[in-house]
């Protein structure tokens, strides 16, 4: 890593103009407007990756209930910081936080990154090709 980083769940530090902008060219992210992105991280548990001086780096956000379920959206990393760990990094860091790992079932959907996500235990649900989870609970 060639520079230092840190990850945090304060929203005030989120860039959300550069969040939406991203989102906005990702085949997932069409027509989503800065109020749709604004509303979504008040409505989530959020993750930022920023740059030792607060540039963001990245972003994640999971829809949870906090106790059973979660649901990882909008993983992402901006442009110039790709390919550089930087989403191992933030992935790791969400599934480590101290809400997420107690949750019994986290899912996702990914059309072109299962390979990253399978690296940390998410499975693919069923024939689907893009639905994966991470599944702890026991239904005996």
């Amino acid at each position: 890593m060639e520079q230092e980083y840190f990850i945090s769940t304060e929203k005030k530090l989120l860039n959300v103009n550069a969040i939406k902008t991203f989102i906005a060219d990702e085949y997932w992210g069409d027509g989503r407007t800065l109020e749709d992105v604004e509303k979504t991280i008040k409505n989530s548990y959020c993750f930022g990756i920023y740059t030792s001086d607060k540039e963001q780096i990245g972003f994640g956000r999971v829809v949870t209930d906090y106790i059973y379920f979660g649901y990882f959206m909008d993983v992402i990393i901006f442009e110039k910081f790709q390919g550089k760990g930087y989403g191992k990094i933030l992935v790791e860091h969400m599934l480590k936080d101290d809400v997420i790992k107690n949750l019994k079932t986290i899912a996702l959907k990914t059309k072109d990154a299962q390979g990253l996500y399978e690296r940390y235990g998410f499975k693919t649900i069923g024939d689907s090709p893009l639905w994966m989870s991470i599944d702890k609970q026991k239904l005996d």
